[in-house]
């Protein structure tokens, strides 16, 4: 095994925390592939891997080293692109994270035409909702929501998603329908364990208005507590995207949106600037303009927006 098989070995491993699913991945036997990674650490002299029966983690040790290997693989990855011609043919993997939801709702359904009409492409999807450090972690592009931090990463802004909170018409029938803030206090009250952890909505402009609320239930899946609302149980806050189809059908009714707070943008992220690969330039392109064109994150003409 040379030393370039041997970082893909390593990185394919350290992915997937086990051995048998590194393997895998790779078209490889189970014993290659630990041979491998056994001559890589007698090699560098430092223990890359802490292995238990259940599966395998890095070390600090090896942190470290999976970010240079993936570095080293994706610049022989760029070199081999720029005489191979994908360049300027989209061919290879696009690897993309994104919030759990979004990802589910908008990512996938574009990403599954964008394979279509370019067959020669593959595509890894992580869906999370954590902020991923995409430079460390491989990947080629990130949806953001919410405001940026400075960083050496492009952004492309494709649209934005308000804070919301709703209810089914049902529910406000039959509790009443909250015209304060004061007012939540004796809704009953859905709540993601995700999105709502400090337990306190924020409202305004400035986010000047807050209001403690005590879940009559808690979740961790935003879906799970849509669908409690949708149901007539109580009201829950979300984003506007996930729930942009319910409240266009009427299934779902918004309240207090006078003192929502302003909007979140969506970007998508990459690291390649003007020089992208063909993968990432024609992702951007073809995302892009089916993002802005969807009413739920573009609710209105003059929302449309231009890089």
């Amino acid at each position: 095994m040379d030393r370039l098989q041997t970082l893909e070995v390593f990185v394919a491993v350290a992915d997937a925390e086990s051995f048998a699913a590194g393997s895998r991945a790779l078209g490889m036997s189970a014993p290659s592939v630990t041979r491998g990674i056994n001559a890589l650490e007698a090699r560098l002299g430092a223990r890359l891997f802490t292995r238990t029966t259940r599966r395998v983690r890095l070390t600090e040790i090896g942190e470290r080293y999976l970010a240079d290997a993936r570095r080293i693989l994706a610049e022989l990855q760029a070199a081999e692109d720029g005489v191979s011609g994908a360049a300027t043919r989209p061919t290879g993997v696009l690897r993309i994270t994104c919030p759990t939801e979004f990802g589910r709702l908008h990512v996938m359904p574009l990403l599954m035409e964008y394979l279509e009409r370019y067959p020669e492409m593959r595509a890894e999807v992580v869906m999370v909702d954590r902020v991923v450090n995409m430079i460390e972690e491989g990947f080629d592009i990130a949806v953001r929501i919410g405001s940026l931090p400075s960083s050496g990463l492009s952004a492309l802004r494709v649209g934005s998603v308000r804070r919301v909170v709703c209810g089914s018409p049902s529910y406000f029938a039959r509790e009443g329908t909250p015209d304060s803030l004061e007012a939540l206090a004796g809704q009953r009250i859905v709540a993601s364990s995700n999105m709502n952890a400090s337990k306190e909505w924020r409202f305004g402009h400035a986010g000047e208005h807050a209001i403690r609320v005590s879940p009559r239930l808690t979740m961790s899946s935003i879906a799970a507590c849509i669908e409690a609302a949708r149901s007539g149980w109580g009201i829950t806050r979300v984003l506007s995207y996930q729930v942009g189809e319910d409240l266009a059908a009427g299934r779902l009714q918004a309240v207090l949106e006078e003192l929502e707070p302003p909007p979140l943008p969506i970007h998508l992220l990459h690291s390649e600037g003007r020089g992208a690969v063909a993968k990432v330039r024609t992702f951007l392109d073809f995302a892009a303009e089916r993002l802005r064109a969807n009413s739920v994150l573009n609710p209105s003409p003059s929302a449309r927006l231009t890089d």
